[in-house]
């Protein structure tokens, strides 16, 4: 459809089709009621007119029956609209589990992006075709905005928080970046590429030039750097919580309230430990604030999501598990005699 509609964009994700299918619905309904509201007026201002000084309309009847239509039909014609979009923004805004994690921070007027292995790129991100990608990104001053048309993904970045947004690229190629929101004098520069490779070559442009260690591996020598591992032990001697395993879990708070461990608790609790504390462990942990950029938080917070439980050893097999049964043992102690 984009290459006989000059405007739109190209697309090259799992989710452009259902967003310019809900866009083109949206449109033309707007059309239709508007095309029809204009052509009722024209036609009532033709057809009602008064003819001469003194004439006199009738009495006009209402109908229950026509007050019930233009009341249930915009009503379901709403709902539709409501559920669809529902359903699409829950779909984009929800990252899958398996998906490839890449940080984004925005700064005026550029975009500092991390990939796991510890790759780091500006204004450029390179994705394999057919991956989902999941993009966690923050601000370093001002509200931005990531988009990028052709994947029909657009998410606030904000200071001081963590939004996410994840997209699946169809088809290899080179895709324009922008800034879409007004984030100061040189906004309009603040744009760049994302350019999707194949598999094979997307592997081979991450191991050219690798970085010195993972983002995990660099964030596990700054929270050593930090003497946070001096408090946060998996033993009992820890004068803060234990950290294993401790993502994406439910935390009990002073006072009782429970909530759960993702990117945002993490962030406030090494910037504002003393917001959220605890149950059982004192005020002690000094605040981060100011010390760390949000890169070194993001690199934090990726070790922090590393470090998963301790996996339980399986039990090994009982002896009456371990000895062969029937005819086939038997045979086999032969066989070893023998």
């Amino acid at each position: 459809m984009e290459k006989w509609i000059p405007f739109i964009p190209e697309r090259a994700s799992t989710v452009a089709g259902r967003v310019d299918a809900l866009y083109f619905f949206l449109v033309g309904v707007s059309v239709f009621f508007a095309l029809l509201i204009a052509g009722l007026e024209l036609y009532f201002a033709i057809r009602y007119r008064r003819r001469s000084p003194g004439e006199m309309p009738a009495p006009v009847r209402g109908s229950m029956k026509l007050e019930m239509l233009w009341v249930v039909i915009p009503f379901l014609i709403s709902m539709v609209m409501f559920a669809w979009g529902s359903s699409l923004y829950f779909t984009i805004y929800r990252p899958p589990k398996d998906a490839l994690d890449i940080y984004v921070v925005g700064k005026q007027w550029m975009w500092k992006l991390q990939h796991l292995d510890g790759k780091r790129e500006i204004n450029e991100l390179h994705v394999p075709v057919g991956r989902k990608i999941k993009l966690t990104m923050t601000s370093e001053d001002v509200i931005h905005s990531f988009f990028v048309p052709a994947f029909r993904i657009k998410a606030d970045v904000l200071p001081g928080r963590y939004t996410s947004v994840w997209f699946e690229a169809t088809k290899p190629g080179r895709y324009h970046l922008f800034c879409a929101e007004y984030c100061g004098t040189s906004h309009s520069g603040m744009g760049g590429w994302v350019t999707v490779m194949e598999p094979a070559d997307y592997e081979g442009w991450l191991s050219g030039g690798r970085a010195e260690g993972s983002l995990a591996s660099t964030g596990e020598k700054l929270f050593q750097d930090l003497a946070c591992v001096s408090c946060h032990r998996s033993d009992i001697q820890g004068r803060g919580p234990a950290l294993k395993g401790l993502f994406n879990r439910p935390v009990r708070l002073e006072g009782g309230q429970t909530v759960i461990a993702d990117e945002g608790y993490i962030r406030e609790s090494i910037l504002n430990p003393r917001a959220k504390l605890v149950a059982g462990f004192p005020p002690i942990m000094p605040t981060f604030q100011g010390q760390i950029t949000e890169e070194q938080l993001l690199q934090l917070l990726t070790y922090i999501k590393s470090i998963g439980p301790e996996e339980t050893p399986a039990a090994p097999p009982s002896p009456e598990a371990q000895a062969p049964s029937g005819g086939a043992g038997v045979t086999r102690k032969e066989n070893v005699k023998q």
